[in-house]
């Protein structure tokens, strides 16, 4: 017969190792969740610079923004039809030489939830859907 001896020293080991291994995976989970926070600000941070940089590029070569989201607002229209817009940002200028092979991209949020991109070109001045 096989008879296992357990001393008090081998319970305190086996509870404190248990403990640890549960602080050790408490920590495990804290530092994930903080992580992933973290991204989304950093993500939020990153669009909006993204779109401040769009508005500057787009303000120092003297394009009108109002010019722009109008075109814009007539390009959903045009693809979409007459749904309302939610919310719509400059999110990239393409400035290529000469004015005509310029474009702007616009994120366009629509009354139904939706996310779409929206390119603009320039043609002769005007600007409509590319």
């Amino acid at each position: 017969m096989l008879v296992l001896a357990v001393s008090t020293v081998d319970i305190v080991l086996l509870v404190l190792l248990i403990v640890v291994a549960a602080l050790a995976a408490a920590g495990y989970a804290g530092a994930t969740r903080r992580a992933k926070a973290g991204e989304r600000a950093l993500l939020e941070q990153l669009q909006t610079a993204e779109r401040g940089l769009a508005q500057a590029h787009a303000t120092d070569k003297g394009w009108d923004r109002a010019l722009l989201e109008a075109a814009a607002r007539d390009a959903v229209a045009a693809r979409f039809g007459n749904v309302p817009i939610n919310g719509m940002q400059l999110v990239q200028v393409i400035d290529r030489p000469g004015t005509d092979a310029d474009q702007a991209v616009f994120r366009v949020e629509t009354g139904d939830g939706e996310e779409h991109r929206i390119t603009l070109g320039r043609t002769g001045g005007v600007w409509g859907a590319a």
